[in-house]
């Protein structure tokens, strides 16, 4: 791992500064303020940072995105969710039983206990990329109460593993994957992410990217922020 952030320091120096955007957020036990912070230095590249930002909810969910978009978080006892999108985020419409997701870019990264009623979430996502905890997708499939769990990687998923508890993907156009684990709805356009294993429970966090076409070359700074916030 030090080799990995000596790596990163040598290439992009002391890193470069983003703005900070604060997120609202909202869930069962109300309404949440956006945080207040200061801009925030990452190691990326000049031209990367010019493009983004960095956007995060009261409880300390992160990500970055590119400048000048919406975002809003929702928070309870199954874990916690920021979305950011370039269009504003219709708060009643998030709420509501018939939203279905974003069906255009959008990020959306997640944060999923793995010892409340987050564990079904957690142990799906196990049962698919992360063979090594495959015990506690067993485990949690037989309190039977949600239907038995896939085991193994989606078909057209491509992965690309970081550890036993981190794997990098992308999930093609119109195709249901790991990025579809997410608010984002499949469409003409892939996802590309990542999924780590946190904490001891464990936890899990995950990523979902679709940016426009434009723009996709900021994807893998988006994905390796998460990566070194989460380290």
């Amino acid at each position: 791992m030090w080799v990995a952030l000596w790596a990163e320091a040598s290439l992009f120096g002391q890193g470069y500064s983003v703005p900070f955007i604060g997120c609202k957020s909202g869930g069962q036990p109300g309404p949440a303020d956006a945080p207040k912070g200061a801009s925030k230095s990452v190691a990326i590249s000049q031209e990367e940072a010019r493009g983004l930002a960095y956007y995060e909810s009261g409880n300390g969910l992160g990500v970055l995105a590119p400048r000048g978009w919406y975002c809003f978080g929702i928070y309870g006892s199954g874990g916690d969710s920021l979305a950011v999108s370039p269009r504003p985020i219709d708060t009643i419409e998030l709420f509501s039983t018939d939203w279905k997701g974003f069906a255009g870019p959008a990020i959306d990264i997640s944060h999923r206990f793995g010892d409340t009623f987050g564990r079904f979430a957690v142990a799906e996502v196990i049962a698919r990329v992360f063979p090594a905890y495959k015990a506690f997708a067993i485990r949690v499939m037989k309190e039977g109460l949600q239907n038995p769990f896939a085991f193994g990687p989606y078909p057209s998923d491509t992965l690309i593993y970081k550890s036993n508890k981190a794997v990098e993907y992308k999930t093609p156009a119109q195709t249901e994957g790991l990025g579809t684990h997410s608010w984002l709805l499949k469409n003409a356009y892939p996802i590309e992410g990542v999924a780590m294993l946190i904490g001891k429970t464990p936890d899990l966090l995950l990523l979902s990217v679709r940016l426009p076409p434009e723009l996709t070359e900021l994807t893998s700074a988006i994905v390796g922020q998460v990566e070194r916030d989460a380290r």
